[in-house]
């Protein structure tokens, strides 16, 4: 049963002393295939007559799910007079109701009643049979003197609580209940949080493989989980569930006799189980791994006998059935942090910060736990600020955890050490990667082969996402990089990993001065762009300014489109490095230009033109011709902007003269490309649209041919533009299209507010003003530079289009597009119309 809840309202759960009643049809499947379709009817009866004796009797249905109920009552004895009313109108009818009541002191929460007395009431519930009312010692506490209830005596529920006392209203004879028996399994202090389907998902593996292994990182939750499991199957075994902790073990041989001890076997493992349908839970596998074959031959010996396992690797065995358990959802795993708040302080109010904080943790249960314990201390707030170094903050000073969990650092170094001393090493140099990265890169880097990759896979230590790629949790990463930076080797492995994703950032081809054939791509940078910071931030850091700006440099294009500000922030940075001085001539020719793009496309023209300046003097210098060119064509752009028409014309002309007698053909038909597009938007600003539309054609087809897609969805932006104000609609929405769907796909920021405020336009044009208003709402107040000075020159023609419109229907579609983000736009935008 659900405790977050929808309704009632907060305010009107009862507070304070609460007493719980669950109640649950007995065999509910059965009986909808013995009732047919009066099935339904029997249902409607149950629900009406409940529902009028939880009215009758001042309960408060917190809760209903399927043909179950939860109901909190404020007076205990209220509570029981209901159910024993609720009972005897069922009374000689199909439907039989097993209910429970537990009283207790929750914590009401915005999110509903929290607290183990929710949990309690429930099981409460779940052990009993159709027509049976089972009371807590609890509630029987505060019911008057003369109530009939029979002592069934103390039972362990399947919450894995201590064991309680339970009693029967009335004297009516019941099979005896499903609580634990013949276990062992250890009492838990508080209920398992979330893992709803996990749960149910190892208990249907369990029914049908022999045996089954949880494996995760340290932290994740396998214990509990398992614990859960067990307790959640005892029904399937009568011949008991026994836990075996084997955590203290280092020598696989002692497995054996350890798990004698806990079955309580005396004469020999195999003759002990036998035939008994049993199962043993063996937990914290990882460190006797070795001892397999041990439970490969016990399952072999004995027909009937079940193995779960928890560990952080699988055990090789033919008949294993792994169970990868994942991080917990972001729900559960902040409904987990606030339970484990509230525990620490009762004041504990929920904030926004919570789900960042579960998110930085990566959703492990054992970091979530640690962090939510130090709100007694700080304000969710105050811990997210500090969680930029995770593991030494997350501690616990409970004296009943395992050593090795009381600090997360622990639950890592546990698996560390047991790696063998080649995999710790891999380990180790694997942290050097950030974010994601390839086998490929991690066989080329660090000499990695697959078998090791694998075992760090295996045993939980590197993860495999679902793109194929491999990547470590963020906390387990920061011990990894912890160790790492304590190796004599820190520095060489830094430098072969910075000198790696340089070479895979040129073969990017993003560089607009060494541009190759097979055009641009995009889309390796953003898979790679962690990668390259964590580059780049070494290569800073260790004065190797050289290879940090030809790294900068084959990023060019990707950080003017995606992030400018960012691009212009790195090349200052080398820049003002005390080691810039020795920055080769050629690399400070590139760097000044690339510099330049990310600064134009920022939205200060005028400090582009003073870098490519620099550059072009460098170039000069070196009498390079290409990177003259590249200069030339660069300075007529910030020379057009600034309106200076004949002299932006020269500099084009100058430069397409350059680029025209050049025998590279990927330099010359990028060069081209540019240099017509650009002569096209002069046109357009000395007021030939026809010349205009012409050179930006041919700029569009040469630059499809180079494989500068970012460069021709800019140009087609224009070629939409002036095709709107020669009243050519369908070309127009043509061009405008195809350039947002290209500035979509390469998250383009300036491409994107061009094309949808194109599309606006043109969506006014066709009387479309419900689509005309939502997509300028979304866009007017956002400025975007794009390479021929596009929206920046459009935008103003476009707002007086769509405002001469002006009517209701407008600003009412204006005022719903400010709400709306870009991207919705975009996809409203690129969203056919009817």
């Amino acid at each position: 049963m659900s405790e977050r809840t929808d309704h009632p309202s907060v305010r009107e759960l009862p507070s304070g002393t609460v007493t719980f009643l669950f109640t649950d049809i007995e065999a509910s499947t059965r009986l909808l295939h013995e009732l047919g379709d009066g099935y339904a009817d029997a249902l409607a009866k149950h629900r009406r007559l409940f529902r009028e004796a939880f009215v009758r009797y001042g309960g408060v249905e917190v809760d209903t799910q399927g043909d179950a109920f939860f109901v909190a009552f404020p007076r205990a004895q209220d509570a029981v007079d209901c159910a024993a009313a609720a009972q005897k109108a069922l009374d000689g009818g199909p439907v039989r109701v097993r209910m429970g009541l537990h009283t207790g002191e929750p914590r009401v929460t915005s999110e509903g009643y929290v607290g183990m007395e929710v949990h309690a009431g429930a099981r409460i519930a779940g052990v009993g049979h159709g027509g049976q009312v089972l009371v807590s010692e609890a509630t029987r506490q505060l019911l008057a003197d003369g109530e009939a209830l029979r002592d069934l005596g103390e039972h362990r529920l399947k919450d894995l609580s201590a064991p309680q006392r339970l009693y029967q209203l009335g004297e009516d004879e019941f099979p005896p209940l499903r609580t634990l028996y013949r276990t062992n399994l250890p009492v838990q202090q508080t209920a398992l949080i979330g893992r709803n389907r996990e749960l149910g998902e190892v208990c249907e593996l369990l029914g049908s493989n022999r045996l089954l292994t949880i494996v995760g990182p340290g932290g994740s939750g396998k214990t509990r989980l398992a614990l859960q499991v067990a307790a959640e199957s005892t029904e399937s075994f009568p011949d008991g569930v026994f836990w075996v902790p084997l955590q203290a073990l280092r020598d696989p041989a002692l497995v054996q006799r350890t798990v004698e001890t806990w079955i309580g076997a005396d004469g020999g493992l195999v003759e002990h189980v036998g035939s008994k349908r049993l199962l043993m839970l063996l937990d914290n596998f990882e460190q006797v791994v070795e001892a397999a074959q041990t439970v490969a031959e016990l399952l072999a010996a004995t027909p009937s006998a079940k193995v779960l396992v928890t560990s952080r690797e699988p055990l090789h065995i033919e008949s294993e059935q792994r169970y990868p358990l994942e991080p917990l959802a972001d729900d559960d795993a902040e409904l987990l942090f606030i339970q484990r708040a509230l525990a620490v302080s009762p004041d504990f109010r929920r904030t926004p910060a919570v789900g960042e904080i579960c998110r930085r943790l990566d959703g492990l249960p054992l970091a979530i736990e640690l962090a939510a314990a130090r709100v007694a201390l700080l304000e969710p707030d105050e811990l997210l600020a500090r969680l930029e170094r995770r593991l030494p903050l997350l501690a616990s000073r409970a004296r009943d955890a395992p050593a090795r969990q009381r600090t997360l650092r622990a639950a890592i170094e546990w698996s560390y050490e047991l790696l063998q001393p080649e995999e710790q090493e891999l380990f180790r140099r694997l942290a050097a990667f950030r974010g994601s990265f390839s086998i490929e890169a991690a066989e080329a880097v660090f000499g990695a082969d697959v078998d090791a990759l694998e075992s760090l896979v295996v045993k939980s230590l590197l993860r495999r996402w679902t793109s194929g790629r491999l990547g470590m949790l963020d906390t387990i990463r920061e011990y990894a990089l912890d160790a790492l930076e304590a190796s004599p080797e820190v520095d060489e492995i830094r430098r072969r990993h910075a000198e790696y994703f340089l070479t895979v950032m040129q073969g990017a081809n993003l560089s607009a001065g060494n541009l190759a054939p097979g055009g641009q791509h995009i889309e390796i940078a953003a898979l790679e762009q962690d990668n390259a910071r964590a580059a780049l931030t070494w290569a800073l850091a260790s004065g190797s300014v050289e290879l940090g700006l030809k790294i900068a440099v084959a990023l060019e294009q990707f950080w003017v489109v995606n992030d400018p500000a960012e691009g212009v922030r790195w090349f200052q940075a080398f820049f003002e490095s005390p080691d810039a001085e020795a920055v080769k001539p050629e690399t400070r020719a590139h760097a000044l230009r690339a510099c330049a793009s990310s600064t134009h496309i920022g939205g200060d023209p005028a400090g582009a033109e003073e870098l490519c300046k620099a550059s072009l003097a460098l170039f000069e210098q070196l009498g390079d011709e290409h990177g003259r060119a590249v200069l030339l064509h660069r300075l007529s752009i910030t020379t057009m902007i600034r309106g200076d028409l004949v002299k932006a014309s020269e500099l084009v002309e100058a430069s397409e003269r350059l680029h025209e007698r050049s025998e590279d053909w990927g330099h010359r038909t990028w060069g081209l490309a540019q240099t017509r597009g650009t002569l096209g938007a002069i046109e357009r600003d000395l007021g030939d649209d026809g010349r205009a539309l012409e050179l930006l054609r041919e700029s569009s087809v040469l630059a499809r041919d180079a494989g500068v897609t970012w460069w021709r969805g800019g140009v087609l932006a224009e070629l939409g533009a002036l095709s709107l104000r020669a009243g050519q609609l369908a070309e127009a929405e043509s061009n405008a299209r195809e350039s947002l769907t290209i500035a979509a796909e390469q998250r383009d920021w300036s491409g994107r507010i061009f094309g949808v405020g194109l599309l606006a336009c043109v969506a006014a044009e066709h009387g479309d003003l419900d689509r005309a208003g939502r997509l300028w709402g979304a866009i007017e107040d956002e400025t975007a530079f794009a390479p021929l000075g596009g929206w920046e020159r459009h935008r103003a023609e476009c707002e007086a289009r769509i405002l001469a419109h002006s009517n209701p229907e407008l600003e009412r579609a204006l005022a719903e597009g400010r709400n709306l983000e870009l991207d919705e736009a975009v996809e409203l935008a690129l969203t056919a119309i009817d």
